[in-house]
């Protein structure tokens, strides 16, 4: 028994200790991954169970003001990030542990179908890589995803602080389309530059890439699936519509074509 317990206490040192980076390893949540495991955990439980039951017999919370002051603070530290890097990396950590608010927020607010698995899958694997990053490469190589990442969430950040103001600013709600191909752009670059590392050696761990090019590879689609389904689908339904309306043809629900059942029946008995 002795023996096992050795076996794990210098397996979790190893991993957590000697394999860590040292300037980082001591910092508030970054020393053992439970911390950060438990707010994920207490996350998905809210979320999924606690939240919607809290919530099923109650008018959805407004948080108008609460949501201007949250994005704006998104913005700030998305934009402070940007401009850092070693310590940035630690606070870019951070960032994504508090974005979980976001999903808190759809909860009692009452705006169950924004929560996708987009969503949930991005808010729970996004603070466990920030997490590994900051522990043990908090630095180098790594940091232009995160610096990708900030600047596309000043824009994204932005966008939903004005869209809490009210419908007085909805002339900025283009942006949102824009925001979604910024995004998918953002993770084409991920991909390109992690790749990278299968061909040049750059003092960065070469296994990475295990994670970076399949999430990346991941992301784009969830985030392509988005688009598709957001934008594209209700374009091409709208193109079509407008297409049987200057032919003259009428839904009908049993002709391919469009056309009306009920009058070529009418039309062949007048041939015949």
């Amino acid at each position: 028994m002795s023996l096992s317990n050795n076996t794990i206490a210098r397996t979790y040192n190893k991993l957590f200790v000697e394999l860590a980076d040292p300037r980082t390893n001591d910092w508030f949540l970054i020393t053992s991954p439970i911390p950060g495991l438990t707010i994920i955990y207490l996350y998905l439980q809210f979320v999924l169970k606690w939240g919607p039951r809290y919530m099923a017999d109650k008018q959805p919370f407004q948080l108008q003001k609460t949501m201007v002051v949250y994005n704006f603070l998104q913005v700030l530290v998305s934009c402070w990030v940007f401009h850092e890097v070693a310590r940035g990396v630690y606070i870019y950590f951070l960032a994504k542990m508090t974005e979980l608010l976001d999903t808190v927020f759809f909860v009692i607010r009452k705006k169950e179908r924004q929560i996708t698995f987009l969503h949930m899958y991005h808010h729970t694997v996004m603070p466990m890589i920030s997490w590994g990053a900051t522990k043990y490469y908090p630095g180098g190589h790594g940091t232009l995803i995160g610096v990708m990442n900030s600047f596309v969430h000043i824009i994204m950040y932005t966008y939903y602080m004005f869209a809490a103001m009210g419908p007085k600013y909805q002339r900025f709600f283009a942006w949102k389309r824009h925001i979604t191909t910024l995004q998918m752009v953002q993770f084409c670059i991920a991909f390109l530059h992690s790749s990278q590392l299968l061909f040049y050696d750059c003092g960065y761990p070469r296994w990475s890439v295990v994670f970076t090019l399949p999430n990346s590879i991941f992301f784009y689609y969830l985030f392509y699936d988005f688009y598709y389904k957001s934008y594209k689908k209700p374009e091409e339904a709208k193109t079509n519509g407008q297409v049987n309306k200057e032919n003259g043809l009428k839904d009908h629900p049993k002709i391919g074509n469009g056309t009306n059942e009920i009058k070529y029946q009418s039309d062949e008995k007048k041939i015949k």
